[in-house]
């Protein structure tokens, strides 16, 4: 899919406002589409250090701290924190809709652009590898495939997919696919 092709279906929105939960924290992740003749979807794969999500393939984005302006400045903030994509390298071109994680976190995914040749640099401590993967590959619905979970008692519905040797699973495969079925004009959220 060409990035025009992307862009013309892309239906531009703001961060949701809705009122987060008694338990909930705000947070946002940046989707980089990656400009080039057949654009990719930057993707990350955490560090297998870390306490919470080891080893499992994200976007790059986080907490919302009380320094940030905006979701937006949430994501861009934490894309430099962990991957070093400079804020000012990110062409925002809006939100899909915010997305509550069964661990109380309200996420907003921002999508944005950026050049294919940025000099990305891994946070050690967060981050264990940066990859690409076509974005015509992610917006093929098909490829994501549910599986109904139980969480203190409370029934789930996650979203799971491969692409080389990353699993793609839970919320980070639940935004490329709510992207997926935007941008192939399908409003299927189940």
């Amino acid at each position: 899919m060409a990035l025009n092709n992307f862009l013309a279906r892309f239906q531009l929105l703001q961060p949701d406002f809705r009122p987060v939960g008694e338990h909930q924290r705000e947070a946002a992740v940046l989707v980089p589409i990656v400009r080039r003749l057949q654009p990719g979807l930057l993707l990350t794969r955490r560090a297998l250090t870390l306490r919470k999500h080891p080893g499992e393939v994200a976007f790059p984005g986080g907490s919302a701290d009380q320094s940030d302006n905006s979701l937006i400045a949430t994501a861009l903030r934490e894309s430099f924190e962990e991957i070093a994509i400079p804020p000012q390298a990110v062409e925002v071109i809006g939100c899909l809709p915010s997305i509550d994680s069964v661990t109380g976190f309200r996420v907003t995914p921002v999508v944005g652009i950026i050049a294919p040749d940025l000099p990305l640099q891994a946070s050690q401590d967060e981050v264990d590898t940066i990859f690409e993967m076509p974005l015509a590959d992610a917006l093929t619905p098909a490829r994501y495939h549910p599986l109904d979970i139980q969480r203190h008692n409370i029934p789930h519905r996650v979203w799971l997919s491969w692409y080389q040797e990353y699993f793609v699973w839970g919320m980070t495969a639940s935004i490329i696919r709510a992207l997926a079925l935007q941008i192939n004009g399908n409003t299927d959220t189940h």
